[in-house]
């Protein structure tokens, strides 16, 4: 561990030791609610062998969907925060403990159960005594499989507001901050290992002692579910409640900004910028940065608050490429320059509309929009790929990187491969300048206020488009290497996003409104 890291250890120590303690209640309390559920399951199976199919069909399915699909999924069932937190990852603990109870006692020695029934034991007295007891190692093992997941798997329950150690990893790789997300990832990796090992002893006690380590292993199970406050699984639901992503909340321009400029004081959860429109929608939050090109505005019946201080700058997309790209094949300009300026803030808020509302595919939504201009988008390059585009993981990130992919191809002899869903601002700019990705759509206000240093950046120009597109357009050139190209005409600035119902039952219609209502609150 270098010093650096050590320091931001200590610094942050509170807050690693807070996130460490939801992570380890989040485990346990998912992990103890599978034990009580599953281990009868599994014995059921056991006395009524036609279960056994279907049961283990339906687990190992649950165990198949991915765990942020899964997670967003529980939005609209459950809102946010520990309760579908703690339910996806007892879902996911099913599997192991399940097969494992049924595996264990289903091969216990025939002989045995046949010896116990000819001693007159009844078949509940013969599993008791006999038959769990021989199968404890065997479902001890289940247990330890279902608690290592459950600590890797906790890790994305950060992405729904539920705490954890993902806080720390995914507001790392939000800011490209390595001892950040080291911070999250140290201490999960450590419990699991810690996991793995004593309830490695305890299983080797049970070889050794099996009924005499039950018991204790149970009461310890419960002291330390004991240990962690019981009251994490209420929220107050008369709070109001923000859901934001991480880089939202640390970069400059985000919340930490807002906050003191509009003294905003707002209960926030970190939240994956795809789930947060889902909680909004189902009234689990009040509040989320969206921006304002983004088609759920209108298909959720959402209102953008009035930035009545003006302290969003503007942000117009533009290609983002690799200068020895352009300087092999200068046609690439040429070919997306055709959409220079043609697209408004209410054309690419319809085209996110029917990514997002109507279901419609970013490539599908960018072949027709690129067709209404009356640009070529039929050519169906096969072949080895000259290039390749990616883009951060929003919707219209997707749907722009389809129009750059059509644009080359049909007005170029090049052929374009696609790396979709970067997760940070930091990420895919570092694939840009390390040559893994050769262009993508990037934001001009982020060009200045994120992939810019710190030190020297002129800020004072940052509410003035023209200033800020030359500024970033000559500074990227001589630090990167980068190019800037033409802008595509819209602005896709921060938005403070509330219900369109909520907002007018508070009277709430600009964020100077918001922070009045939460002062009387």
């Amino acid at each position: 561990m270098n010093r650096g890291l050590f320091s931001f250890f200590v610094e942050q120590k509170a807050e690693i030791l807070e996130q460490t303690a939801e992570h380890l209640w989040l485990t346990l309390m998912a992990l103890t609610i599978a034990i009580v559920l599953s281990v009868p399951v599994g014995i059921l199976m056991t006395r009524y062998k036609k279960l056994a199919k279907p049961v283990l069909g339906i687990v190992n399915v649950i165990q198949t969907i991915p765990s942020l699909a899964l997670l967003g999924f529980m939005i609209p069932l459950l809102g946010i925060g520990t309760v579908p937190a703690i339910t996806a990852l007892f879902l996911y603990a099913l599997l192991p403990i399940i097969r494992n109870t049924y595996t264990g006692i289903i091969e216990t020695d025939p002989a045995i159960r046949e010896a116990a029934r000819g001693m007159g034991m009844t078949d509940f007295q013969s599993l008791i005594q006999i038959e769990l007891p021989l199968a404890l190692p065997t479902l001890f093992a289940g247990i330890k499989t279902a608690t290592v997941i459950n600590v890797g798997v906790a890790t994305l329950t950060a992405l729904i507001g539920a705490g954890g150690l993902g806080e720390f990893i995914f507001r790392g790789i939000a800011l490209n901050n390595v001892h950040m997300i080291l911070a999250g990832a140290i201490p999960a990796a450590l419990m699991a290992l810690m996991f793995d090992f004593f309830l490695g002893l305890i299983q080797h006690q049970i070889k050794q002692r099996r009924k005499r380590i039950v018991i204790p292993a149970l009461i310890l199970l419960v002291i330390l579910l004991g240990a962690v406050t019981w009251n994490k699984l209420d929220y107050n639901e008369n709070s109001f409640k923000a859901g934001f992503p991480s880089e939202f909340i640390h970069r400059e321009d985000g919340y930490q900004g807002l906050r003191n400029l509009y003294h905003l004081d707002l209960e926030v959860m970190d939240m994956d910028i795809g789930l947060m429109y889902d909680a909004i929608h189902n009234k689990k939050v009040d509040l989320v940065s969206g921006f304002s090109t983004d088609g759920r505005i209108g298909a959720f019946d959402l209102v953008v608050l009035d930035d009545d201080k003006h302290y969003f700058p503007p942000y117009h997309a533009a290609p983002l490429v690799r200068k020895q790209l352009i300087d092999t094949y200068p046609e690439i300009k040429d070919a997306l320059d055709k959409i220079a300026g043609k697209i408004n803030n209410p054309q690419m808020a319809a085209l996110n509309y029917l990514a997002d509302d109507a279901r419609i595919s970013p490539r599908e939504v960018a072949v027709s929009f690129l067709e209404s201009l009356d640009l070529k988008t039929t050519r169906q390059p096969a072949g080895h790929a000259d290039l390749i585009i990616g883009s951060k993981n929003f919707t219209e990130n997707f749907i722009l990187a389809e129009m750059f992919k059509i644009l080359i191809e049909n007005y170029t002899t090049l052929n374009v491969d696609l790396k979709l869903g970067f997760g940070g601002t930091k990420l895919v700019f570092d694939a840009l300048r390390n040559g893994d990705i050769d262009l993508y759509p990037e934001y001009t206000g982020t060009g200045l206020l994120v992939l810019m240093p710190e030190e020297g950046r002129d800020t004072s120009i940052m509410y003035s488009r023209e200033a800020v597109y030359e500024y970033v357009q000559k500074e990227f050139r001589e630090r990167y290497d980068i190019y800037w190209l033409s802008p595509l005409g819209f602005n896709n600035t921060h938005a403070m996003v509330m219900r369109r119902e909520q907002a007018e039952r508070l009277g709430i219609l600009s964020i100077s409104d918001l922070a009045e209502y939460l002062q009387k609150e």
